[in-house]
This record gives C-alpha cells, structure tokens and sequence, in this order.
C-alpha cells in the first residue's frame, strides 16, 4: 500500500504489514501490561474522527494536546492525521503564560488535557479569551459546556460513524505530503517560542530515510515510549517510524519507573536522551568496580575483550577463533547479567537530543546493544544523519540521511566547504570545521506568523541554516557546538564549550557542568556532583541539598573532585582547562529556569543568575 499521509502509515501496518488482530500499543493497567490491537485502535480512530467532523472541525484547523504519553495521544493524533487537522503539542510542564502564548498563536480550535490540574489551567485561560471551542480530556468528566471526555467523544462517534463515513474517506484522500500534520513549538534559550510548521511529508521523509539506514527494524520490535510525544525526536523515533515498520509501542509509567518498566516489556528499540544511558553506565560501573577484588577483574577482563573485538569491527574485521571463545566466557559472565536487567532483548537505542559521550556508546556496544547517535532538530522533523546499524563512529552523529543533503559552510567567508549526500558517503572523507547547513523533504514549511524569523534560518538558496559548527569525521558528521554557545577569551581564543564539558563530565563524580569563560582570562566552571556519591561519601542527608546557599563550600569536596578534573584535563590544551570551579547544590532544571525543556543549558540566563559567584572566581 503507497501512503500519501501519515495516517497511511498507520493502515498499512494494520492491514498489510501485521493485521488487526495485532497488537499495536501496550499500556500498564492495574499492575500488568495491556495490549491493544490495530483492530481496536483503528476503530477508535475512526470513532473519534466522526466525533471531530461532527463538532465542525475541518482540514487546516488546530487542536492542541497537553498531555503525558498515552494511547490517547495517537488515538487523537491519528484521528487529526485522517482529516487534515494540525496536532499543536504543548509540554504539560510550560508556565500558563506560555501555554496561553500557544493557544493563541497556533489559534487553536480544540485540545485534549491530560489531567485535572491542567484542565484547570486550561480553563482559566480560556476565560481570558482563547480559539477553544472544544476540550476533550483523558479522563472521565461529566460533559459539560465545550468539556467532554475521550470516552465520551468515542462513543458519540461510534453513532456518528455511518454517517459521516464515505464524507471524511473523501477528506482522508484529499490530503497530500506537503499538507500541515503539525505544529512544534521550539523551546529555545532565548525569546519566545517559534511554531515550527512540519507537514505529512516531512516526517514521512524521515521516516523512510531511518527505516533505510537502520534497516534491520521492522513489524517484530517492541518501542519503549518514554520521552514526551510532544517534542519531534520521539514523534519520530517511536511512534511515526513504527506506524511505518509496523512496530509496538509501549508506554512507560514514567521516567522513575523506566528500569522496572524495561523488565516487564522486554522492548527491543528504545529512543533515549544521553542522560538516561549515562547514569546505567554509572550505576553499572559503581556495582562492579565499588568492592575491588575478583569481580572487579572480571569485569575489566570482560570490557577488555569486547574493546578488542570493537576495534577490529571498526576496520572491517572479525574476531578469530581464541577472541571468539574470550568473548563467550565474558558474554556468559558479564555482558548477560547487564543485558538482563535492560530486558534481555533490546537490541538498538537511538540516542539524540544533546551529545553523548564515545564511552558511554563503547560500554553499551560491548554489550551488543547498539547505541545509534543521531544530530535533528525540530526544523528537519527532526533526523538529518544517524549512525548505522553496520557501522558506528561514537563521537559523531552518523551518516546523512537519504533524501538530505548537509552542507558545511564557513560562517565567516560563507564559502561551501563541502555538499554531503547519503549517495556521497565515503568513510574517509573529512573537512575543515564549519555552520551546518540542511537541505531536503524533511526541512521544515517555516514558522507560524513569523515570516522574518524563518528569513533568518532559510536562505535565498533553500538552505536551513541550523546555528550548529560542525565537520565531517571518517564520512560522519561530527557536531563541535551552537554557534552561540562559542566562549571568546580576553586574548581572543574561540573555545566551543560542549567538547571541553563532554569530557570533564567522563567523571563518575561529575552530574552536570558548565563552562564559564566569555571575555575573561581563562576558564571556570559551575559543576553539579553526583548526589549519591555525596551523600555515600560524604555522609550527606537530603537536608544537605536543600540548604539556601545554592554553592556547597565544602573544601573536601571542591578537592575530590578536583583530583578526576585533574586528570581528564590532561587531554585538553591548556587555554581549555578550568582553572576554578564551583560546586552548585541543586541540578539545572527546567523548573528554575536554568535548562530548555529539551535539557539545553539558557547559558545567558545562568550567566546572569549566578553572576556574583561567577565573578568571585576571578577575582
């Protein structure tokens, strides 16, 4: 079947590619997981698209979603797919004002809430004046005035079905690639938030293009849904690309209950952010190592030889006959028990949203789970390049995808260091270092009532101009850092602080930091420590972490730390070395205003909040 929407996807999976007696979502009830089948989701897509015709809700118009992950949030989704309603998805965290900001940019018709604290939210701006003219809530609520529930919408449509049937197969064929399916909003460091328009075929486009240079997905993998539905890279990676291959979808509880979740699904690809892998490194690392001895050198060993046989796969060889039999006794010792306690079948985790750090793909790829690193952003739908299955280079971001096309540009001179295809690939291939530049079907239509703003990211020669410094590394890309975050030292010295921050951060003591160092002398930092290690250490309660200051002055622990900085620095030159740290009580969060909800540092913002203590290190 040739889909010409994204609801497409999803009808040739249930028809062709599996069946409707299939299961297609998994969600946690009353203890155990539930499957529902394509059968059953189908009918209550169709249920609730007569429900939405019903209401007056036509091709173009928005509906806003503020929610959790769910099998509503597809079940609704897919519905707007079918008639050529635009999805505006809204972080269920974002301040009022920010979610009052959206609905009235988007000027959305309808919004499915997630809760009743939302509701109430909800109606609080709607009461201030709002589009709304329907809200449709995940819970059950008596229907009242433009209140009614999922529930309630589906069984309204049930009735409604036959009569609005051949007209909305009508609508559902008029849709085309280049018409609207949603609309992201970008968290952005600064100024307000930005309507990325994506249509059907932008993310149908990414789709394929994953599906070709991951091809050994397909209708057997179970997905593990946990990152928020409403930004781009797990629309993508979880529920677009499995609607396309035919795949399951279950739903975490949570981001706390990942690790119990992971046993009882046993999923098989996962999407995750850099973070999560992080800290299984961390804890696996602490178990083994933390007593010494002989596990501690089984352990070792075991890593050993799975370095061994990496480096050999990475020139194109194969283990001979005594590695092989190495590689058994530390699959059987070792690399087993780890796999276990991620489900024992996961297979592949494609990682993106912020940089992950080589080791922590090398440890993850010694247990033959591979972590695929990718580089998108909401503007391309969001993936441009991603490593592939048969090869990975960790500290880049992969090959270009099909169908894109990334230029590298010296944002000086503007000259074209290099044009890169999926069809140009050659594994030798690098260049000098440069703005990336992005072409193809997966660029977005631009930002919603913002004609001057898209002027600024799209060129007269079609090209998305990302902010992002990048080059390319044995045929990868390889991303340096935004353009925005470059540190200019009093002597003039560019230094890009993510590359610096990534390996500092290769400490097991280190939970975040942040590099310091614009128009000044020379570097500083602002370092988070790893709280269990603090409180384990260092005897610390959780009384500790909530004291005013927000700097711990604790000379023993500044001094702990700074034996690993000492260290790690030894690989970087000397005007990228911190000279002076301090020690921050309480993670950057979202909810003090510090990160993007897309975990990215608001490095003026921080810069601002702490700039009494940042001073102070120079004096």
């Amino acid at each position: 079947m040739q889909a010409h929407s994204l609801h497409g996807f999803f009808l040739n999976s249930a028809h062709t590619l599996r069946g409707p007696d299939q299961p297609f979502l998994m969600k946690k009830v009353q203890g155990a997981y539930t499957q529902i089948s394509f059968g059953d989701v189908l009918s209550s897509i169709d249920a609730i698209a007569s429900t939405l015709h019903d209401m007056g809700l036509r091709k173009g118009d928005r509906v806003a979603f503020i929610l959790e992950n769910s099998p509503e949030y597809i079940l609704f989704d897919q519905a707007c797919l079918k008639l050529g309603l635009v999805n505006a998805s809204l972080y269920p965290t974002l301040s009022e004002s920010e979610i009052e900001y959206i609905l009235k940019d988007s000027e959305s018709k309808a919004i499915l809430v997630g809760t009743p604290f939302l509701l109430r939210r909800i109606l609080g701006i709607d009461e201030r004046g709002t589009s709304l003219q329907h809200i449709f809530t995940v819970f059950d609520i008596e229907s009242q005035e433009k209140v009614m529930s999922a529930k309630n919408v589906i069984e309204h449509g049930k009735q409604k079905q036959s009569e609005y049937a051949s007209t909305i197969q009508e609508i559902f064929n008029s849709i085309h690639e280049d018409d609207l399916a949603s609309l992201i909003y970008t968290s952005g460091t600064t100024g307000v938030p930005k309507g990325v328009m994506l249509s059907h075929g932008n993310f149908m486009s990414n789709a394929k293009a994953a599906k070709t240079i991951v091809s050994n997905i397909g209708p057997d993998d179970v997905f593990l849904s946990f990152l928020p539905l409403c930004h781009v890279f797990e629309r993508l990676a979880s529920y677009y690309l499995s609607t396309y291959i035919g795949g399951t979808i279950a739903f975490a509880e949570g981001i706390e209950t990942i690790a119990t979740n992971i046993k009882e699904v046993r999923p098989t690809v996962m999407a995750s952010v850099p973070r999560l892998l992080e800290r299984i490194y961390d804890r696996v690392q602490k178990m083994a190592l933390a007593d010494g001895g002989l596990k501690s050198k089984i352990f070792l060993w075991a890593f050993s030889q799975g370095d061994a046989k990496r480096l050999l796969n990475e020139d194109g060889k194969q283990p001979g006959a005594l590695l092989s039999i190495k590689l058994a006794i530390a699959d059987k010792l070792v690399f087993s028990k780890i796999r276990e306690r991620m489900g024992g079948r996961m297979r592949i985790v494609v990682s993106g949203g912020a940089a992950l750090y080589p080791h922590v793909g090398i440890f993850f790829k010694n247990l033959d789970i591979l972590v695929l690193e990718g580089y998108g952003l909401t503007e391309t739908s969001p993936l441009v390049s991603v490593n592939e299955f048969e090869r990975q280079v960790y500290g880049t971001v992969g090959r270009v995808a099909p169908g894109c096309t990334v230029a590298i540009q010296n944002p000086d001179t503007k000259e074209m260091h290099t044009v890169q295809t999926y069809e140009t690939f050659d594994k030798n291939f690098t260049c000098p270092e440069g703005e990336i530049l992005v072409k193809g079907p997966n660029v977005m239509h631009g930002y919603l009532n913002k004609p001057e703003a898209t002027a600024e990211v799209m060129d007269a020669d079609g090209w998305f101009h990302t902010g992002d410094v990048g080059t390319f590394h044995k045929g990868y890309l390889k991303i340096t850092d935004r353009i925005k975050n470059m540190i200019v030292n009093s002597f003039g010295k560019n230094v890009y602080p993510t590359p610096i921050e990534n390996q500092y951060s290769k400490s097991t003591k280190i939970e975040q930091i942040f590099l310091i160092g614009d128009k000044r002398e020379f570097l500083t930092a602002i370092i988070v420590p790893s709280k269990d290690d603090i409180k384990e250490i260092f005897k610390k309660n959780d009384a500790f972490f909530e004291e005013v200051d927000p700097f711990i002055p604790d000379q023993d622990i500044h001094d702990w730390i700074e034996q690993d900085m000492k260290q790690l620095e030894k690989d970087l030159a000397k005007f990228e070395r911190v000279k002076n740290f301090i020690v921050k009580r309480q993670p950057f969060s979202v909810e003090a205003g510090e990160f993007t909800m897309t975990q990215k540092v608001k490095r003026k913002f921080v810069e601002a909040k702490y700039k009494d203590a940042i001073d102070a290190m120079y004096y």
